[in-house]
């Protein structure tokens, strides 16, 4: 028997690799795209994602109305903590008022669904220290303006748990890179930089941010195969971290991926790439979600970078 599945944000990052996790006969996968259309991917699911904003309630409850999906993955959001800054009504209306449309669709139309409310381990509230490794149970706070519409939507999902008996389940989802990463984030800005020093295209210089911050990084992939193990196996209700359980310096991430390519750099600091605020360290502990649903990550945080280094050497 078939398992129908609506992804909101399926043409994103993350989106695309669920969407290749899922495509099997097994599965009926719709979902959205915004703001551009839908990416051809030459999936079964192609003709299914529809170019749609969240924050349109009324298109988005009759795709949910004509999907009847028995899952549903809410990954659509304004998801770059740099842009947040820059786009604050925008994040607010998309991260919460846009959850609260999916929601509400799926109260109406599916209300024995179960979702996945994708949040962050950015929530967190920063801790003294930088061998604290974060549980579920510590405390949250907002630095940001998508830390804040995510600790709202957070409530939100408990909101709809409680008073509405929906079937959500809450991630706070650790730094998580790969293939296909948009340059915004910090390791595929800099595979991209060091790639185009690799062809000649830029001076041999690569710009950064603060890299002394600690950061507790998962390959996609993996991520990937945890959302679907907590729609699988997860308790109703519950917030999972999704980590690897390992926090790495951007500076050691700098140097992994220098030492992957053939190059020599100097590597200046850009103010613009400087946060307004920064949490120093995020180090996760994944033990809720291992014992609950089995997951674990299996890819080296190297060979995620290779394969980053590698996706911009065919694509830049």
């Amino acid at each position: 028997m078939t398992r129908r599945i609506f992804i909101t944000g399926a043409s994103g990052f993350v989106g695309q690799h669920l969407l290749h996790l899922l495509d099997s006969p097994e599965n009926e996968v719709y979902g959205t795209s915004f703001p551009h259309e839908p990416v051809p991917l030459d999936l079964s699911c192609d003709n299914n994602i529809c170019h749609l904003d969240i924050r349109d309630k009324e298109r988005l409850s009759a795709a949910i109305e004509q999907a009847q999906p028995e899952w549903i993955f809410h990954l659509a959001a304004v998801s770059n903590v740099g842009h947040s800054w820059k786009k604050r009504t925008e994040t607010l209306e998309t991260n919460l008022l846009g959850s609260q449309n999916v929601f509400e669709a799926a109260r109406e139309f599916v209300p024995q669904a179960r979702m996945l409310f994708v949040s962050s381990s950015n929530v967190y509230a920063q801790q003294a220290g930088e061998n604290i490794v974060l549980s579920e149970e510590d405390p949250v706070d907002a630095v940001s303006p998508y830390a804040y519409s995510k600790v709202c939507g957070e409530l939100l999902s408990r909101f709809y748990v409680e008073v509405e008996n929906l079937q959500v389940i809450i991630t706070r989802a650790f730094p998580h890179t790969g293939p296909g990463q948009s340059p915004d984030f910090v390791c595929s800005d800099w595979a991209r930089q060091i790639v185009a020093i690799e062809q000649g295209k830029s001076d041999p210089v690569v710009r950064v941010g603060n890299i002394s911050v600690r950061r507790d990084f998962c390959d996609v992939r993996d991520v990937v195969k945890a959302y679907v193990s907590l729609l699988e196996k997860g308790r109703v209700g519950e917030v999972y971290n999704i980590a690897s359980g390992s926090a790495v310096s951007l500076q050691e991430i700098l140097d992994t991926l220098l030492s992957l390519s053939n190059i020599e750099v100097a590597v200046e600091v850009d103010p613009e790439k400087m946060r307004k605020a920064d949490i120093l360290s995020l180090h996760g502990d994944a033990r809720k979600i291992g014992g609950d649903t089995g997951w674990r990550p299996s890819i080296p945080l190297e060979q995620t970078l290779r394969d980053l280094l590698e996706y911009w050497r065919v694509y830049f």
